[in-house]
């Protein structure tokens, strides 16, 4: 009786240290000096952009792209809108900055896309830092690693206050947001990543 309560002592804390470590899990922050800087295409990219410019101007790559997906608002592609803002905020450093439109809506799709738009940089990046939400890092960086492996990748955590904070479960939007980024990880883990 003793051992089965002290296994279920333990069973119990280990779930505790995994509830209590979910949030942090997802977050991946470790850019290394680079080639080039690739800001993932998302609902609200703005927060992904800044941190991108912030290592581009730190000099932690010399070039910076941006995904923007080929959707269309108020008569606008979100392309078009992204480099309209590119020319309008990159300043000094507007010629290191490409935009580049892309259709697909998943990390996995994107992927795909991101190798065709560093394969068009001059000179050819061998090493890439990718600048996405911070919750967002840990599945990107898998994703991109097994898709392109050609690059050397790092990540830079963007972050989204709104969607993702810690601890995680305070606050309902960041609980919404950790969950399932959890099922997307899980999925891509368990099923994706073997679907070449």
């Amino acid at each position: 009786m003793k051992r089965l309560l002290v296994g279920f002592g333990v069973v119990i804390l280990i779930c505790a240290l995994l509830f209590f470590q979910a949030g942090s899990y997802l977050v991946v922050n470790n850019p290394e000096k680079s080639d080039a800087v690739v800001v993932l295409a998302g609902s609200e990219p703005d927060n992904r952009y800044w941190k991108g410019m912030e290592l581009l101007r730190s000099g932690y790559a010399q070039h910076l792209v941006l995904d923007a997906t080929t959707g269309v608002t108020y008569g606008h592609s979100y392309a078009d809108l992204a480099a309209d803002f590119v020319a309008r905020t990159a300043g000094p450093t507007l010629a290191q900055v490409s935009v580049c439109p892309i259709p697909g809506d998943s990390t996995k799709e994107e992927a795909a896309q991101v190798g065709d738009c560093l394969k068009r940089l001059q000179p050819p990046p061998h090493s890439v830092i990718v600048a996405t939400d911070d919750y967002h890092t840990r599945r990107a960086l898998s994703i991109l690693r097994d898709r392109l492996p050609q690059y050397q990748w790092s990540a830079a955590a963007a972050r989204n206050g709104f969607l993702f904070g810690q601890p995680w479960w305070s606050n309902r939007e960041w609980a919404k947001t950790c969950l399932t980024e959890w099922q997307k990880l899980i999925w891509w883990q368990m099923f994706d990543r073997w679907r070449k």
